[in-house]
C-alpha cells in the first residue's frame, strides 16, 4: 500500500471516530441527566435534609465523578457493580487505615494512601478511579471525616455508592437500548462451567 492510499485511510478513520465521537443523542443524554440526578439528588437530601441535626458527613466528592461513569459511560468496565461498590470501600479501608498510621504526615500519607488503592483495585479487578478520590478524601478530609474512622467506610461510603448502584440499575435499564451492568461483563454458560466444572 503506498503512504498516499495509508494517509487517505488513516484519514477517513479518523474522520469517522471524530464524527461518531460527536454525535449527540439526546435520548442517551436524557437518561445519563435523569439517573446522575436522581442518584446524587437521594444522597444530598440525605446530607442536607435528614442527617443536618447529626452532623453525619453523607455527600462526598467522589460520587460526582462515580456519577460519571455509572450513568454516563454505563458499559465502561470501570463503571460496573463490582468496580462501583469495591473500589469505593477498598479505598475507603485503605485511606483510613493510612491516615491512622500517619496522621501527622498528610503529605506522605496522601499519595500513599491512593497508590495503594490503586494497586489493590488493580489485584482485586475492582478499578473505579473515583476510588482514588474516596481514599484521599479519608486523609484529606475534613475533621468530621476523619473523626468517622472506619465508620467512614460503611457511611458515607458503602451506603452511598449502594444508592447510586441501585439507581444506575433502575434508570440505566429503562430505555431498551441501555443495559446495566454491560452484558459484555458477564461469562457465558460456557465459559463458567469451564472456570467451575461441577456448575
Amino acid at each position: 500500500m503506498t503512504s498516499t492510499k495509508k494517509l487517505k485511510r488513516n484519514y477517513r478513520k479518523a474522520k469517522y471516530v471524530l464524527y461518531k465521537e460527536t454525535l449527540i443523542d439526546f435520548k442517551e443524554h436524557f437518561w445519563a441527566f435523569l439517573g446522575s440526578f436522581v442518584g446524587l439528588g437521594i444522597i444530598s437530601l440525605l446530607q442536607f435534609r435528614i442527617f443536618t441535626s447529626s452532623d453525619l458527613v453523607f455527600l462526598i466528592g467522589s460520587f460526582g465523578a462515580s456519577c460519571v461513569l455509572v450513568y454516563g459511560v454505563i458499559e465502561s468496565p470501570l463503571a460496573q457493580p463490582r468496580n462501583l461498590i469495591g473500589g469505593h470501600v477498598i479505598s475507603a479501608i485503605i485511606g483510613v487505615s493510612i491516615y491512622k498510621l500517619l496522621p501527622d504526615l498528610i503529605w506522605v500519607a496522601a499519595p500513599l494512601a491512593v497508590s495503594l488503592s490503586i494497586v489493590l483495585m488493580q489485584i482485586t479487578k475492582t478499578l473505579h478511579p473515583p476510588g482514588g478520590a474516596t481514599a484521599l478524601i479519608a486523609i484529606a478530609g475534613s475533621d468530621k471525616i476523619k473523626e468517622l474512622g472506619y465508620w467512614y467506610v460503611i457511611s458515607p461510603v458503602l451506603l452511598g455508592a449502594t444508592i447510586l448502584l441501585l439507581t444506575a440499575l433502575i434508570f440505566n435499564n429503562m430505555p431498551s437500548k441501555r443495559h446495566y451492568p454491560s452484558k459484555g461483563n458477564f461469562l457465558s454458560k460456557k465459559e463458567l462451567k469451564k472456570r467451575i466444572p461441577f456448575l
